[in-house]
């Protein structure tokens, strides 16, 4: 009987636990604070320091709580990416995920050795404890205060945040495994496992990413059945990964990457039923990592890790990112902002756990820096996130009103579902710009009577607007439907930052911009390469890719394309490095 009541009290204790935190966050709001400090704060009161006086020192289920919650966080990060978020930034992004992580660690070692008398193994074996930024940190900060950023700095964030852990987590598995071997750890054996880690990882997150793709396309799931299988797959392909020396981390996010850029049934369901899985991950990591540190040992080492946190936060990360993103023409407030946001969270506490795992020397110290730095960062640069943002520019306009739409799977149908939109006054669907030839209007709602498209006549401000559209296409539609001072950063983003008619040349356009045309293609317009490329099948929003520029279909009229759109794709564009030159334009370069 006793076990039965320890049971009840248990999961009371631990839904208790995630109550006071929900609750502690609704208040810490009204300050700014970051959502996970506070959660990171609850457990900390309910351990054996605290109030709860509740004693845990379980690391080995820490580590698999810890692994469980960051495999879903990084697969739900992964569902969110979209492919065109990779377009300019795969190579900067990829580099500061890789090399900067290693540049990082290496620095923060010297501070670790200063500070801490640590000897070079160990302090960089801190160093790569601390050396990612937190993908779960990233993602929850930025999306919880409601931040948008501007497309190249998220997306470098976003993308960088997940694509480091796996690193981190080769480094510090590495590094603990020669401080535990008795002879070491041969150079040959750590390259080898470096390239079986990511090339087992790559492999195993692609082929479950188009698996779990190909079954929820199959399969008739649906509602919250449907989002159990998408977790317990990604899960599995964690597991699987994991157990072939693979990076599980690495994979879990590539297959999140995969099925999100899929066509897979009811997906915006999908994500809005794992938001809530997401959260409970994030909340049970934070909460377990609290339960886990002891404060009454941290004083010892608050000093020194103070030190190696604001080393960290003002040396270590802006030096590894402005040597990885300079090159590639980002901005000193881009750079600024990239590297202020090196957001220390979860991941740095639970790769501490590895060396306490493997009982290595020095090992509680390690744990103990580690956690004061997640403190520190979550207080210092968690807390600054929307300032920091704002005075470097980095940050879009705030929208109190976001595009919302409605989206409904149609059984039976992989091609086509119903996404429903409010038609804002003032959108641009109610002036000159039109439907694409891929989404059909269905049906219209007006003054609480349903009409169908030939009885309905024209869309009207007030309207709601229920179309047919190919799911991966859905979210272009977004800014036809918003209002103006909404639309205009969506149309952007889409369309670029110039457009002109389509009787200008191809010529004048490579002549201008500097970019790679054939010999062939260059006396043809625009509107003639645009036939020639998609045969006389153009759409709204289909593009030509001319070297570091995109030429985007902006406008259509019964001949073809009417009007183009220019979008800058790569870094090293003259009009990015001089942009004063855009107002030296012809006016056909700049029509509207």
């Amino acid at each position: 009987m006793n076990a039965i009541h320890d049971t009840y009290w248990l999961l009371a204790g631990a839904a208790a636990l995630v109550l006071v935190g929900i609750g502690s966050s609704l208040i810490a709001r009204r300050f700014g604070a970051p959502l996970l400090l506070v959660f990171l704060v609850v457990g900390m009161l309910a351990g054996v320091d605290g109030p709860g006086g509740i004693h845990f020192d379980d690391i080995g289920t820490t580590y698999r709580i810890g692994s469980l919650a960051l495999a879903v966080i990084l697969f739900d990060g992964g569902l969110r990416t979209r492919r065109e978020s990779f377009r300019g930034v795969s190579a900067p992004t990829l580099l500061l995920a890789t090399v900067g992580v290693v540049v990082t660690a290496a620095l923060t070692s010297l501070a670790a050795r200063a500070l801490l008398g640590l000897g070079p193994v160990q302090a960089l074996l801190l160093g790569s404890v601390v050396a990612s930024t937190d993908a779960a940190a990233v993602f929850f900060l930025l999306r919880a205060g409601g931040l948008q950023l501007r497309s190249r700095v998220g997306a470098t964030l976003e993308i960088e945040s997940s694509a480091n852990d796996p690193v981190a987590v080769l480094l510090t598995t590495l590094l603990a495994e020669y401080l535990a071997a008795p002879s070491g750890v041969a150079g040959s054996d750590i390259v080898f496992e470096l390239a079986l880690q990511f090339g087992v990882g790559a492999l195993g997150g692609a082929l479950g990413g188009f698996a779990i793709a190909a079954a929820m396309r199959k399969l008739p799931l649906s509602g919250g059945l449907a989002a159990l299988f998408l977790v317990a797959a990604a899960l599995f392909v964690f597991g699987v990964t994991g157990w072939l020396h693979g990076s599980a981390f690495l994979a879990v996010y590539f297959a999140g990457v995969i099925v999100g850029n899929r066509n897979v049934p009811g997906f915006s369901h999908l994500l809005s039923v794992l938001d809530a899985g997401t959260w409970l991950c994030q909340i049970a990591m934070f909460l377990v990592l609290g339960l886990l540190a002891t404060p009454h040992t941290l004083g010892p080492a608050l000093l020194p890790a103070l030190g190696v946190a604001a080393f960290l936060m003002v040396v270590g990360r802006p030096l590894a990112v402005t040597l990885c993103l300079a090159p590639f023409g980002y901005g000193k407030r881009e750079i600024g902002f990239v590297a202020w946001v090196g957001l220390r969270g979860a991941v740095g506490i639970f790769l501490a756990s590895i060396p306490m795992l493997m009982r290595l020397p020095n090992a509680q110290l390690i744990f103990n820096v580690a956690f004061i730095v997640v403190l520190a960062s979550l207080l210092v640069q968690g807390w600054t996130l929307g300032l920091a943002a704002r005075l470097l520019d980095v940050a879009l306009p705030h929208r109190d009103r976001a595009v919302r739409r409605v989206e409904l799977d149609l059984p039976g149908s992989l091609e086509r579902e119903m996404v429903g939109y409010a038609v804002a006054p003032g959108a641009a669907i109610l002036g000159d710009a039109s439907l694409p030839g891929w989404a059909q209007l269905a049906m219209i709602v007006r003054g609480g009577e349903i009409l169908m498209p030939e009885t309905g006549g024209a869309l009207q401000g007030g309207d709601y607007a229920y179309l047919l559209a190919p799911p991966g296409r859905v979210y272009r539609l977004d800014w036809l439907f918003a209002p103006p001072e909404e639309a205009r950063e969506a149309e952007r983003e889409m369309f670029g930052e110039f457009s002109f008619d389509a009787d200008v040349r191809l010529a004048d356009v490579a002549e201008f911009y500097a970019v790679p045309v054939r010999a062939k293609d260059a006396p043809l317009t625009l509107a003639e390469h645009f036939a020639r490329r998609y045969e006389h099948t153009v759409e709204v929003g289909d593009r030509v890719r001319l070297g570091p520029v995109s030429l985007v279909a902006r406008e259509l009229d019964d001949e073809g394309v009417r009007k183009v759109g220019l979008k800058l794709e790569r870094l090293g564009n003259v009009l990015v490095r001089r942009p004063w030159l855009a107002r030296l334009l012809p006016k056909r370069f700049v029509a509207r």
